[in-house]
Order: C-alpha cells, then structure tokens, then sequence
C-alpha cells in the first residue's frame, strides 16, 4: 500500500502526487508501486525492497542522493490463539526533497504520523521527522515490554499449581522474544550514535532534547529487555522445579493408594483359590462369621499400610 502526506496549514494530509516535503509511506508494497516509487524519486529498488526481508540488519546507507536509515521496530501477531512479539526492519530513506518510509506491514509506530495525533510534526522537517520516528519505535518497545512482563505476571501465578509444560514453553517464547527485542535494541543504539555524527542529516538546536529523550528511551528500553531476560530465565529454571516436584507430588499420593489397595486384594486374591478338600484350608472359611472377619482384617491392615506410607519418611 502507498499513502502520500504531507503538512498543510499545519495539518497532516494526504495527497494524490508526491511534492517537495511530503512523506511517501510504503506498507506491505507491491512490486508495481515499488517501480513507481524508484522511478519517481530515483532510489534504487534494491534499496526500497531491502526492509521487505525481515532478517535485514540495521544500519545507514549513505548514497550519493539518499540516505537509507534501517531500523528495527517491535510488532504483535497472532500464534496458536496468543500474541506473539517479534521485530522487523522499518526503512527511512531521506532524499533531497521527499522523506520515504517502507515496511512489510502497516506498523502502528506510523498511525500517530498519519493521524496528525503528533506534536510538533510536519513532513517538511525531514531531521525532526527521524527523530521522531524513533522515539516513537523506543516507547512502543517500551510498551510491548511491560506487556510481556504482564503476561509473564500471570504465568507465574498459574505455574505455582501447573503440572504440564504448557506454561514453561509460554515462558521460553518471550524469553526469546526478549532476547530479540534486545538484539534489535542495541542495533538501533548503533544507528543513533552514527546519525550523532553524520553530517548529511542536519542537526537543529531545538532537536538535540528530542535526540537526547530518544537515546535514553531507547537506553532504558534495553536495560528492561536485560532485566526481563534474567528474570525470565531464572523463573524458568525455578518453575521447571516446580512442575516437577508437583508432578512427584502426584505420584506419591498414586504409590500410596496403590500399595494400599494391593493389601485387600491380596487377601482376596488368596481366598479366591481353590483348595482340595482335605489338604489345609484357609482361615475362617468354616465361620459363619469368617466372610465379614476377613474384610474387617483387610480393612484393618490397609489403614494400618496407609497409616505407616502417610508418616514414611519415604513420602514425605
């Protein structure tokens, strides 16, 4: 999809052509609005499809009448009826006149732009734009981190009674995704310290805050992504423990009414043979009362077995 923008009278609107200063937002693009794209603003289509790949690395392209800027941004989808977190590579590529965006989705780190929901943006100001852009990327890592800290909340409170690995594998799918949010971070930090020295695009006096809030967002972004790891991984190995010894837990209870219920059906079991007549014959098999002595017996000695297995060292 292509959507042109472009600020007028101090509103963000959309328009049919590009023109100077406009933004030209490509999602999820098609082959024939990449050619027109190229052939209009005479950036190479190498360049504009390189984000469509999401195992792009980020990092700046400086060409002789553009500069690419590649990213990485944070996104939610859906897997096996739960959110699943993953980065892929957002492109900025900055002309002489036009500022260019492409992604393989419609990321909502873009809507606000689109919008006009942002303040102090306009399409004209191609610096303050990047910046703003990724501010806006740090908060939304940001946000998808204290999400799945959320999410990791309450797994914890199901883990304590849990006996299945359902949950542990829920765990070790944000651990990896923690992990890719991290990686992706620090990729982004790179990109911040070269746009600092990189004299194609101006720096402005009245952006250096802006600069300054994106490398601390982004600082902090990657120092809960490290804590969150850490944490993740030791309620793993802890919670791993934990769905064992619930499951030993079980077994226990399961050996001692097995071994309990194996005492009466011994006795029954020998009661249940046949002997000839003559030869020594079973206890209490010529009592009137001996049928009722013999379940009181095996009664009797089941509590006594259950009595001996609940206080066994053994099973405790």
């Amino acid at each position: 999809m292509l959507r042109m923008f472009s600020t007028v009278n101090g509103q963000i609107e959309q328009i049919d052509k590009p023109e100077s200063g406009s933004w030209l937002a490509l999602s999820d693009p098609t082959d024939v609005e990449l050619t027109t794209v190229s052939q209009e603003t005479g950036v190479d289509l190498a360049d504009l499809r390189a984000p469509l790949d999401d195992e792009e690395r980020s990092r700046v392209d400086v060409e002789d009448d553009y500069t690419m800027i590649i990213v990485d941004i944070p996104t939610v989808g859906e897997r096996a009826g739960r959110n699943w977190y993953e980065t892929i590579p957002l492109s900025i590529i900055v002309t002489k006149t036009l500022i260019i965006t492409v992604c393989m989705q419609d990321t909502p780190v873009l809507h606000p732009f689109m919008e006009g929901t942002i303040r102090g943006f306009n399409t004209f100001m191609r610096s303050r734009f990047i910046l703003q852009i990724l501010y806006r990327n740090a908060t939304m890592y940001l946000r998808y981190l204290r999400i799945i800290d959320g999410e990791t909340d309450k797994l914890e409170l199901r883990l304590r009674h849990s006996m299945q690995n359902r949950e542990i594998l829920m765990l070790l799918e944000l651990s990896k995704t923690l992990v890719y949010f991290n990686t992706s971070l620090k990729s982004n930090e790179i990109v911040m310290e070269k746009l600092t020295t990189l004299s194609r695009i101006k720096q402005y006096p009245e952006d250096e805050d802006l600069l300054d809030d994106v490398i601390t967002e982004n600082k902090q972004a990657i120092e809960m992504a490290n804590i969150y790891s850490g944490v993740l991984a030791n309620m793993t190995d802890a919670f791993s423990s934990v769905v064992s010894n619930n499951l030993s837990n079980v077994m226990r209870i399961f050996t001692i009414i097995s071994i309990t219920l194996s005492i009466p059906t011994l006795i029954f079991s020998m009661y249940g043979m046949n002997f000839q007549q003559g030869m020594l014959g079973m206890p209490f098999t010529d009592s009137r009362w001996g049928f009722l002595v013999i379940i009181v017996l095996a009664i009797a000695l089941s509590l006594a077995v259950l009595w001996f297995l609940t206080r066994s060292r053994l099973f405790k």
